[in-house]
C-alpha cells in the first residue's frame, strides 16, 4: 500500500466490548430517568405557591411569577433534551443486538471506543460528525 493512504477501519468489537458499551449505555438511562423523575417531582407536580416556599395568603409579584414560568420551562426543556438521548440509547441498544453498533451511519468505518466511552449513542465518527456540523 503507498505510503499516507488511509484505509477504514473494518474490525467490529468483540464480545466483551459489546458487553461493556452495554452496560455504559444502561448507566447512563437509568441516570436520566432518575434525573426525569427529579424534575417531575420537583417541578412539574408542584404549583407555582409550593415551589417559592410561599404558604401565606399574599399574592405573587408579577416578577415572581415570571421567575418561576421561566424555572418550569427551563426544567420541561431539559426533560426534553434528556428524553431525545433516552431515544439515541435506546437505539444504540438496539444496534448492539442487530450487530450494528459502533459502525459510523456515514463512511460506515468504526467509530473508536474512546468516542463511544464519552458518547456511548454517537452515531458518527468524529470526521463525519464534524463535516455533518458544518452544514
Amino acid at each position: 500500500m503507498p505510503k499516507g493512504t488511509k484505509t477504514k477501519l473494518k474490525k467490529k468489537f468483540t464480545k466483551k466490548d459489546l458487553l461493556e458499551f452495554k452496560k455504559i449505555i444502561l448507566k447512563k438511562k437509568e441516570e436520566i430517568l432518575d434525573h426525569i423523575r427529579h424534575i417531575s417531582e420537583n417541578n412539574l407536580r408542584k404549583s407555582q405557591k409550593e415551589l417559592s416556599g410561599d404558604i401565606s395568603g399574599y399574592t405573587y409579584h408579577m416578577a415572581d411569577v415570571a421567575t418561576d414560568t421561566y424555572d418550569r420551562e427551563f426544567s420541561l426543556g431539559l426533560a426534553s433534551n434528556e428524553r431525545e438521548i433516552l431515544y439515541e440509547l435506546d437505539e444504540a441498544l438496539r444496534k448492539i443486538e442487530e450487530g450494528t453498533f459502533g459502525i459510523c451511519e456515514s463512511c460506515k468505518s468504526v467509530i473508536t471506543k474512546i468516542r463511544l466511552k464519552a458518547v456511548p449513542y454517537a452515531r458518527f465518527c468524529v470526521k463525519c460528525q464534524r463535516d455533518k456540523e458544518r452544514t
